[in-house]
Formats: C-alpha cells, structure tokens, sequence
C-alpha cells in the first residue's frame, strides 16, 4: 500500500518533466519501504526503467521522440554507467545516502534556476507579442517576407559554415561524450535515470525542442537504467514483489504525467518538485550526516 502512492507520484513526474521523479524512487525505498541503501539504489534501476518505458511509448506515438539521438546518447554514457555502478557497491551506506542528498539538492537548484529563466523569457516576450498583434495584419503579411529575407537570410547561412569546420564538430562530439558519461555516471552510482541532465542537454547541446528532448530524454533513461541494473545483477536481495508494484504504479503514473503535462504549466510544476526535494534532501542530510 506504501509503494502505490510513491510510483503514481514518480511516474507522474518522468511523464510530465521527462525526468527528475527517479530522483525520488531511492528515499522512497529507503526511508517508506525500509531497503537498504544499496538495494534501493539497485531497485530504483527496475522502477524508474519501466516507467521510462510506458512514458516513451505514449511520447513515441506523439512522435516527440528522436530514437537515432537517444540511443547513440545513451550508448555514450555506457561507460560511466558501470563505473558508477562499481563505485557505488564499494561505498559505505550512510556515505552513500549522504552524497544522494547533497545531489537532491542540487538537482532542486538546478531546476529553480532553469524554471526562473524560463519565467524570465516569457514574460520579456509578452510585450513584443502584444505589439505584434496590435498592429493590422494584412500589413505585417505584406511586409514581413520582405523583411524576413534581408535580415533573417545571412544569419541563417552563417552558423552552417561554422557547424561543418572540423574544431566545432570536435568540440561538440567532446560535449555530447561528456554530458552523456556524466548522465551514465548518475544512473550507475545512485540509481537515477538523469533525467534532470539530459533534457538541458538535448536542448542546449543536440538543439531540440523541449517537447522532443522531454520524449527523447526517456529513452536514454531507458537505456542508462538497463545499462546500471545488468551492471548489478549479480547482486541479489531484492525484493521483486515489491519492485514490480512499485513500477506497476509508476508506469501507470508516467502514463498519466503526459496527459497532464498538456495542462499544467510545466513551470508551477517544476517548482513544486523542487520544493519537495529541497525538504527532503535537508531530512536526509539531517539523519546521515551524524552517522559519519
């Protein structure tokens, strides 16, 4: 009955945000279905696959998913997904709880940050909007072309000359290499599908749209969090009973996240989770770090 609530709320998360809500999986298990810190980080693996999943097949069938991109991504990260899963088991419990809460909060920061300048562009757009409908548009129709094709021309052939010079794509190939370790890195050493990095990442670094990078950003979960946990099989002790109601639920959720991501401001949103990982991340600093 515990785990019911707890996947409906992560899945609700990974199917709105496209991340983030596998951040809560491992305090979930840990501190509400008493596993220990290293099966909780294990477990999280199966919860946060199977949610990715249901929420990239309902992505998938919007077409807001780039397979060849998240796929390649993801296979750059294979690397850092198994040292993170090897650094992982060596490290002492309390150690470990300690460092997840210091990446709860920085988690939390990073998504206040991004939903401040998000707010920021939108409301610095909303004045030019209202002067562009306030003018008549038969003219704007007659005008804009003309406009459109001196200003907009040269600085659209402009950055393709430089994307084709060998240094830009070296210097790319080396973010996305680097961005995608780091993503593995996470998945393997705390359980967590990366979410909250990987969809900046497909924005900033592959330049897709936010609904697109939302979609494609559960797929490389999927393959970080199938990397991690084939990396840890062979430990054992986990309690699949549990595990499969907990994912049950959380597909269910992920499910309903992307309906509900249509609805709600994903801004409000992203707010609220940050807030909750703000209280718990100060609970669980609270209660490890005596313990050192």
């Amino acid at each position: 009955m515990t785990a019911l609530p707890c996947g409906l709320v992560i899945g609700l998360l990974l199917g709105a945000l496209g991340g983030g809500g596998s951040i809560l999986a491992v305090p979930a298990l840990v501190y509400l279905l008493h596993q220990s810190p290293h099966e909780a980080t294990a477990g999280a693996l199966v919860v946060v696959g199977i949610g990715a999943a249901s929420g990239l097949a309902c992505h998938a069938r919007a077409g807001r998913v780039r397979w060849a991109a998240g796929v390649a991504f993801g296979g750059l990260g294979t690397a850092g997904t198994f040292l993170g899963s090897r650094w992982s088991a060596a490290l002492d419990p309390t150690a470990l709880m300690t460092a997840f809460a210091g990446l709860m909060l920085a988690v939390a920061a990073a998504m206040l940050v991004r939903t401040w300048r998000e707010r920021q562009k939108t409301s610095g757009t909303r004045p030019a909007e209202r002067q562009k409908t306030s003018g008549t548009r038969p003219a704007e129709r007659q005008k804009a072309p003309a406009a459109a094709r001196n200003k907009t021309c040269p600085a659209r052939h402009q950055p393709p000359h430089r994307a084709r010079t060998p240094a830009t794509r070296l210097a790319s190939a080396l973010r996305i290499g680097a961005t995608a370790t780091a993503v593995g890195l996470l998945t393997g050493f705390f359980g967590v599908g990366g979410g909250f990095v990987v969809v900046p990442a497909l924005t900033l670094v592959l330049g897709l749209e936010m609904p697109v990078a939302v979609g494609t950003s559960l797929l490389v979960i999927l393959v970080n969090s199938a990397t991690a946990f084939a990396t840890r099989a062979g430990a054992g002790g986990l309690d699949w009973p549990l595990l499969a109601s907990f994912a049950a639920c959380a597909a269910l959720g992920s499910w309903l996240g992307n309906r509900l991501a249509a609805r709600v401001r994903p801004q409000a949103l992203s707010t609220a989770f940050a807030s909750l990982v703000t209280v718990l991340a100060l609970s669980m600093a609270a209660t490890s770090i005596p313990r050192l």
